[in-house]
């Protein structure tokens, strides 16, 4: 008697499976290239940086600043854009977005003087700002809380691997095509870099559904299972009381507001790595362009790999708080170890790749946090409210390490300030979080 429920199980188990399985390798490997695509977009002006801000004439605070007034742009428009989504629907949002990011990041190829710099960088991030969020939101119609760290992990892989993949890139554009066409590198960088990202928005209005109900690939029992689980999920959350739902209740979370101020700090740490590394490889190994972009692979392709195991580590037993905390520590740590003046530059780089990887598997899994308590309305407004305030991080890391630079003369401040605010992060994990599990 006792095998027979047994038995019943295991082919349920395995057509839940075999669904999940269908739905991650429609959506996933798409999004996941649009997001490299999109990272590729808004950090390949470090690589610029290296012949641009001679031919231009501009200190290391302009440049930074200019960098991070990308997320002031971003910060205004995240939170509506992600409501937008939620009414019109992914296919008719992200495409558009795509294509509107990938002409204006092409046309910094265009920009002279500072004031240009700083417009077409912040314009840039309105129009990228409905992307991320957007996703994140997305991946909550398919998704329970069961697989989501799994799948964002994976989504989220594109940050490293777009290093991965614009490092060598960008290396080989700045030196080959140097004074091609009357044009110099930088400026065939952000043409080149700025194709994927147009024609990857056309193929979104035929590739993506809205959701499980509109799924033309799964027949009425897969979608029936998808949309089941959902349903369940939700109702659970409301009946115990942590279901927060409503677009006010965003807003009114103490636990939303916590989690901005985490996720500003560790993004602090990965801006400052996105948008200064190719310096401080020129600065401490080699100033050939072609090799800082393979050198710049390094800690992102480690970044790839932690990040992944990390959250499915974290899927398997259920727990978020020390996978995000401990994370953090350890990143905070070797960015502390890359400050140590008179570093060698290969120990250098060994501290930053444990850092940035660190990194990436803290903020990955940092997004099943604030999808566990939030639905609805307030899981859209909460998610674009956390990334919004996060991502000021990517204005102020870039801005305050160019002018610690200009300043100082050094990375040591900068480095310490950003192993700093890693270490806060993991902090406040621990605080407010370590009593959260999610089986």
């Amino acid at each position: 008697m006792a095998t027979k429920p047994q038995q019943a199980a295991a082919p349920s188990t395995a057509f839940e499976k075999s669904v999940y399985r269908k739905v991650t390798w429609r959506l996933i490997p798409f999004l996941f290239l649009c997001y490299i695509f999109a990272y590729i977009d808004r950090v390949n002006v470090g690589f610029a940086k290296l012949q641009m801000q001679h031919d231009l004439g501009i200190s290391d605070a302009v440049y930074g600043l200019g960098s991070g007034i990308f997320f002031i742009g971003y910060f205004f428009f995240e939170v509506p854009c992600n409501i937008a989504l939620q009414k019109i629907g992914a296919k008719r949002w992200l495409g558009p977005i795509m294509i509107v990011w990938g002409i204006v990041s092409g046309c910094t190829m265009l920009v002279h003087t500072e004031f240009q710099f700083y417009a077409v960088r912040f314009l840039l991030g309105v129009v990228e700002s409905g992307f991320f969020p957007g996703v994140i939101l997305y991946l909550t119609f398919w998704y329970t809380s069961k697989h989501r760290a799994k799948m964002i992990a994976a989504f989220m892989t594109a940050i490293p691997l777009s290093g991965v993949l614009g490092g060598p890139v960008s290396g080989w554009v700045l030196e080959s095509l140097s004074s091609a066409g009357g044009l110099r590198g930088w400026q065939w960088l952000f043409i080149v870099e700025a194709v994927p990202s147009i024609l990857a928005g056309i193929a979104a209005f035929v590739f993506l559904q809205d959701d499980p109900s509109k799924a033309k690939w799964l027949n009425e029992e897969e979608k029936a299972l998808v949309l089941r689980h959902l349903r369940e999920e939700e109702a659970r959350k409301r009946s115990a009381g942590g279901g927060e739902h409503r677009l006010s209740d965003a807003f009114r979370s103490g636990k939303i507001w916590v989690l901005c101020f985490v996720y500003f700090g560790f993004v602090m740490g990965n801006y400052g790595i996105s948008f200064w590394l190719p310096q401080i490889v020129k600065d401490t190994l080699t100033k050939d362009p072609f090799n800082i972009g393979l050198l710049t692979t390094i800690p992102w392709a480690a970044a790839a790999i932690v990040m992944v195991v990390v959250g499915h580590h974290s899927d398997k037993t259920g727990e978020r708080c020390w996978h995000i905390a401990l994370a953090g520590i350890a990143g905070a740590l070797a960015f502390a170890v890359s400050a140590v003046p008179g570093i060698s530059g290969v120990i250098g780089l060994v501290a930053l790749t444990i850092a940035t990887a660190c990194l990436a598997a803290a903020y990955s899994t940092f997004w099943s946090l604030p999808t566990a308590f939030v639905t609805g309305a307030a899981a859209s407004a909460g998610i674009a409210l956390i990334n919004s305030v996060g991502n000021l991080a990517g204005f102020f890391s870039p801005s305050l390490v160019g002018f610690i630079r200009d300043e100082t003369h050094s990375m040591t401040p900068a480095l310490a300030l950003l192993a700093a605010c890693c270490l806060g992060s993991a902090v406040l994990t621990i605080v407010f979080f370590r009593r959260m599990t999610l089986r």
